[in-house]
């Protein structure tokens, strides 16, 4: 089952990222350290296979 956009909004914020804003449905979010993830769709949806790839990605890039 696929996690919803707001579950992977509440990962990149636990990691330390914060959202830039955006617009319509998009949320950009930068990490102090310089990493960038832009996510799409509304709280309730469905995440997409490459939004969780890319989100998992970019908090891993940030830790180290």
């Amino acid at each position: 089952m696929p996690r919803k956009v707001r579950q992977l909004i509440a990962d990149l914020e636990k990691a330390g990222f914060v959202n830039r804003g955006g617009k319509g449905s998009h949320r950009n979010y930068i990490h102090p350290g310089g990493a960038r993830v832009t996510i799409s769709g509304q709280l309730g949806q469905d995440a997409l296979h490459y939004q969780e790839r890319q989100v998992r990605r970019q908090i891993e890039e940030s830790q180290k």
